[in-house]
C-alpha cells in the first residue's frame, strides 16, 4: 500500500468560488463529492478542457506548479493503479487511477513515480529491455486511497513547461470528461472575450477552401460585445457562421479555450458546442469544427457554428440542420453568439443580416468521377499512384484533385499532389507510389515524404511503395540508407567517469526516425532514458555501479533497418 501523506488537508482549498453556475449545457449530471484537487496548492490551470490545440481538443487540465518541478501528486479517489506508463513524448510518465465510482483518473508530465509504483516501473523496463513501457497491473494490486502520494509532478514528455496534466475518463468507454463538472472548479468571475466572426456563404456546396467567407472584426470587454464597424450583413441560401473567441479564469493569465458556443436565429436556437466529454478517436475532428483552411493560413482558431456532415464527435449537443442556416426570404434577420466557459460567465454577440433568396444554385456533380463522398470508400488510380480513403475519414464530400510535378534530385520518382494540404483527415488513407526505374536494390529502403518534410514511412509490395497518410499534399519518394548519428556529450574512450552522475549522449536520424536503441555495459543490457524535449540519451549511475574498468555499447536503428554502433571503455 502506497503511504498515506498525513496532515495534508483540503481546507485551504475547499472555499467556494461562486463555483458553478447551473446553466451551462450538460447532457449528464456528474458526482461533486467525491474526487479531491490532484495537488495541495490553490488550483491555477494552464490549459483548460476542450482548449483548442494543433490536430486534437486537449483532453484534461493543466495544473500550475509555480514553474518547478517536484510538488506531491495526489490520487483523487480512492482506488487502484490500473495503468502505469513511460513514453518518449507524450506525458513523458502518466499514471491511470480506476476509481469504484466509475471513473478512472489520469495524471500526465509527472517527474517521479512513488516508490512502489517506481519498483514496478523499473521491473517492467527490465523485463521489457525498453526505456517506453505501456503496462496494467493486476487489478488492486496496487490499491490507494484518496490523498495518496502516487507522484512527484514534473515536466516530462512533450509538455511546453511544469505543470500536471490531471484528467477523469469514463472507464467504461474512456471517454474523457471535463474536471471541472465534477466540482474541481477553478475560480472564475472572467466572462469569454470575443474576437473576429465569419459568415460563410455556403451556397449548397461542400466546406472547403474556396468557400466565399467574409470576416468581421468585433470591439466589446466585459461580455457585451459588437461588430467594430456596425452594418448588416448580407446573405443568401446556406449560409454558415463562426467566431473566434478564449477565455480566462481568475487565477491566471493564461488564455485558455471557452467551454460552449451557441448560436440564435432569431431567437431560436440553431447549434451548440460544448466541451463535456469527448472520445479519443474523435480529438481529430477538432479540424472538422475550426475553420482548417484559414487556421493553415493565418493559425487563427476560427470555430465553426455548423457540423460538417463528416463530424462524429460528441461535442455537438444539438442542432437544427447542422447549423446551416438556409436564408430564403427578403427579411432582416437577428443572429446571435452566446458564448459561456465553464463557470457559466457569458459572453454575447447581436449581428443583423439582410436575405435575399438564393440565385441559382447548382447540385454538386456527382457525375463527375472525381467527386468523393464523405460516407463511402474513395479511390483514384493512374499508372503511377494509388489512394484509397476509407469511408468516415471525410468530413464532407470534396472535388478531389491530383497532378504531377517533376521530380527533383534525390527524388526516386515524380512529386505527387494529392488534393490539397487544406482538406483534414479524420484518420488516415492509403497512399501507394510506383517509383521509377532507377530504386533497383534499394526498394527496400525507399520511404513516402511530402515536401513540408514529413515521412509517412513505407513499404515495398507490389511494385509500389505503400504509406498510411496523415494528410493529402504533395509527396514522393526517396530512399533512407544512412544510419543514425550518435553524438557523445560526456563519454569518450578512456574515460575517467567517476565524477558523472550519468553518461549522455545524443541521437537523432532525420529521414526515417529512431526504432530502437540498445544500451549495454559490460555486455549487459542497461535502461537509458530518452528525453524528449533534449534528445539526450543517458543512463545514471546507481550507489551499486561496480567500481573499475568497463565497456559501454550503443546500437541505434533507424526505421529502415539502419544501425549505428557506439563503444567506449571508461573507468569509474
Amino acid at each position: 500500500m502506497i503511504k498515506r501523506l498525513a496532515g495534508l488537508l483540503l481546507l485551504l482549498l475547499t472555499p467556494c468560488f461562486n463555483c458553478f453556475a447551473q446553466d451551462i449545457v450538460q447532457t449528464k449530471q456528474y458526482p461533486k463529492n467525491f474526487f479531491r484537487y490532484p495537488l495541495d496548492l490553490p488550483p491555477s490551470t494552464a490549459g483548460s478542457f476542450g482548449e483548442l490545440r494543433p490536430n486534437h481538443f486537449h483532453s484534461g487540465l493543466d495544473f500550475k506548479t509555480n514553474g518547478r518541478t517536484g510538488y506531491p501528486v495526489h490520487a483523487a479517489y480512492d482506488g487502484y493503479i490500473s495503468r502505469l506508463r513511460v513514453q518518449f513524448g507524450g506525458f513523458g510518465n502518466a499514471i491511470y487511477i480506476t476509481h469504484p465510482n466509475g471513473f478512472t483518473t489520469v495524471y500526465g508530465h509527472i517527474e517521479r513515480f512513488a516508490p512502489e509504483l517506481e519498483q514496478a516501473v523499473r521491473a517492467q523496463q527490465y523485463q521489457q529491455q525498453s526505456f517506453e513501457v505501456d503496462f496494467n497491473p493486476p487489478p488492486y494490486q496496487l490499491q490507494v486511497c484518496q490523498g495518496d502520494v502516487i507522484a512527484l509532478s514534473g515536466n516530462a514528455g512533450a509538455s511546453e513547461g511544469p505543470h500536471l496534466h490531471f484528467e477523469i475518463r469514463d472507464t467504461q468507454t474512456e471517454q474523457t470528461i471535463n474536471p471541472q463538472l465534477f466540482g474541481l472548479v477553478i475560480p472564475d468571475k472572467v466572462p469569454p472575450a470575443l474576437g473576429t466572426i465569419c459568415v460563410y456563404h455556403l451556397g449548397g456546396r461542400p466546406f472547403d477552401e474556396n468557400t466565399p467567407r467574409q470576416f468581421f472584426a468585433v470591439t466589446g470587454a466585459s461580455g457585451h460585445y459588437r461588430l467594430a464597424k456596425p452594418k448588416v450583413i448580407e446573405v443568401s441560401g446556406e449560409t454558415g457562421f463562426g467566431i473566434t473567441a478564449t477565455d480566462m479564469n481568475s487565477t491566471s493569465f493564461n488564455h485558455n479555450g471557452i467551454y460552449s458556443v451557441e448560436l440564435k436565429v432569431d431567437g431560436q436556437t440553431v447549434y451548440t458546442f460544448t466541451v463535456e466529454r469527448f472520445a479519443f478517436d474523435q480529438t481529430h475532428a477538432i479540424n472538422a469544427y475550426i475553420d482548417y483552411p484559414t487556421f493553415l493560413k493565418s493559425r487563427r482558431f476560427i470555430q465553426k457554428c455548423f457540423i460538417l456532415p463528416g463530424s462524429k464527435i460528441s461535442l455537438y449537443p444539438q442542432s437544427v440542420d447542422r447549423g446551416v442556416v438556409n436564408f430564403d426570404d427578403s427579411a432582416t434577420h437577428d443572429v446571435e453568439y452566446v458564448v459561456k466557459d465553464v463557470a457559466g460567465n457569458i459572453s454575447s454577440l447581436k449581428i443583423k443580416v439582410k436575405s435575399s433568396p438564393a440565385k441559382d444554385e447548382q447540385e454538386a456533380p456527382v457525375q463527375n468521377p472525381l467527386f468523393f463522398h464523405y460516407d463511402k470508400q474513395n479511390e483514384f488510380t493512374n499508372d503511377k499512384v494509388h489512394v484509397i480513403i476509407p469511408p468516415g475519414n471525410l468530413y464532407d464530400d470534396m472535388e478531389f484533385t491530383y497532378s504531377v510535378l517533376p521530380g527533383k534530385k534525390g527524388m526516386y520518382s515524380d512529386i505527387h499532389r494529392i488534393h490539397n494540404r487544406f482538406t483534414p483527415i479524420n484518420g488516415t488513407y492509403e497512399l501507394w507510389i510506383k517509383p521509377d526505374n532507377t530504386i533497383g536494390d534499394l526498394a527496400a529502403k525507399a520511404i513516402i515524404v511530402n515536401t513540408d518534410g514529413v515521412v509517412e514511412g513505407g513499404t515495398y509490395s507490389d511494385g509500389y511503395i505503400k504509406a498510411e497518410a496523415r494528410t493529402f499534399g504533395d509527396y514522393f519518394i526517396k530512399v533512407d540508407t544512412t544510419a543514425p548519428a550518435i553524438h557523445p556529450l560526456n563519454i569518450k574512450e578512456g574515460a575517467n567517469m567517476t565524477p558523472m552522475r550519468k553518461l549522455s549522449l545524443k541521437i537523432s536520424d532525420n529521414q526515417s526516425g529512431v526504432k530502437s536503441y540498445v544500451g549495454k555495459i559490460d555486455g549487459k543490457w542497461v535502461l537509458m532514458e530518452w528525453d524528449y524535449k533534449t534528445k539526450v540519451l543517458s543512463y545514471k549511475f546507481d550507489d551499486g555501479f561496480a567500481h573499475g574498468n568497463h565497456q559501454f555499447e550503443l546500437t541505434v536503428t533507424d526505421n529502415k533497418d539502419n544501425i549505428a554502433h557506439y563503444t567506449a571503455n571508461f573507468s569509474r
